[in-house]
């Protein structure tokens, strides 16, 4: 796979005959890998190459900013999902404010001289250009070969971003996870926190979010796999006496997760958090990269009147989530 940045006065690549997919792919889901799945076979009968043009920001983020939709997926993630599916390009367009003043057919344009596309898989109802002046008929018209894909649905739904956001702020983890392929998870680096949780006897560590908002809001029983090595050795090695609870993967952990914006903790600017307390483990994992999956749901963010409370609140929390490991020792999806 090969990444790509494009911005509309960017000069044109020199690539190969491609096939071309277009969209958010916010969470890279189950219709999402139909459309690669299809690209990938089109591809083939015409000798192409296969790229996927998504957008960074994504559109809504541009136009609304912090009141957009919240992220499902983080742009490495994105990057990382597609090329699991083996896809040859990954072209990240840079949406701004001459990105979308673009025409339809000036969009046209920059896919035939930049991309050198032959042939594009398309969703339903799919638009773009200046005021979604453009569709699957204009690039027809244009000269374009045009699949368009019909949505794939799961029990009866049609799968898309909206209803897995939706669906992972409902707490049913296990639906997301049907709608999505895989488990829902998130991956960042541990970065610094205040280490509020050290003086309360509950260690967190704090992963970055690398998105405005996230879709999850609550407590959550997580398993955490460290992306560089073992999580379970790294932890063994710097004390032996405090190796933690095993997750389900090979060297995972698993832990309490924490998403939100800490109402109890008196902050000038509140920001939303994404923290993970491993009961009995004592190790630096500072800049390490984490995926984090979320396993069972247990309650929403509360308000806790005092610290005392909180870890009153916490206490309670690591034991019922302990209690769901206990009672799942396989994999529970």
């Amino acid at each position: 796979m090969k990444l790509l940045r494009l911005n509309a006065l960017a000069p044109d690549f020199q690539l190969p005959k491609t096939a071309v997919t277009i969209g958010n792919f916010d969470g890279v889901h189950l219709g999402h890998q139909a459309m690669v799945s299809q690209l990938k076979e089109l591809a083939a009968q015409h000798s192409l190459k296969t790229a996927v043009m998504i957008f960074e920001p994504q559109p809504l983020e541009f136009f609304k900013g912090y009141e957009a939709p919240p992220r499902i997926s983080s742009l490495r993630e994105k990057v990382e999902y597609l090329t699991e599916l083996g896809v040859d390009y990954i072209v990240v367009a840079k949406f701004d404010n001459a990105f979308r003043s673009l025409s339809a057919e000036e969009f046209a344009d920059l896919l035939k001289t930049k991309l050198n596309t032959q042939s594009l898989v398309l969703g339903e109802d799919h638009h773009f250009g200046k005021n979604r002046q453009g569709n699957s008929e204009f690039l027809r018209n244009y000269g374009f070969h045009v699949t368009d894909l019909n949505n794939v649905e799961v029990s009866g739904e049609r799968v898309s971003s909206t209803l897995i956001r939706q669906t992972l702020q409902a707490g049913d983890l296990a639906h997301a996870a049907k709608l999505l392929g895989r488990p829902y998870s998130i991956t960042g680096r541990v970065q610094y926190g205040d280490q509020i949780g050290r003086t309360i006897d509950f260690p967190t560590i704090n992963v970055r979010l690398n998105r405005h908002r996230p879709c999850l809001h609550g407590i959550y029983g997580v398993e955490v796999q460290c992306e560089t090595q073992s999580l379970t050795d790294k932890v063994q090695n710097e004390c032996p006496d405090k190796t933690g609870i095993a997750g389900y993967a090979p060297g995972a952990l698993y832990g309490a997760g924490h998403v939100g914006t800490r109402p109890a903790i008196a902050q000038a600017h509140p920001e939303w958090r994404l923290e993970v307390h491993f009961p009995d483990v004592s190790a630096n994992l500072y800049g390490l990269l984490m995926r984090v999956t979320f396993l069972n749901y247990l309650h929403g963010e509360k308000n806790y009147p005092s610290l005392e409370a909180l870890k009153t609140g916490i206490d309670d929390d690591v034991e019922k989530l302990l209690e769901f490991r206990q009672d799942h020792p396989q994999f529970p999806f």
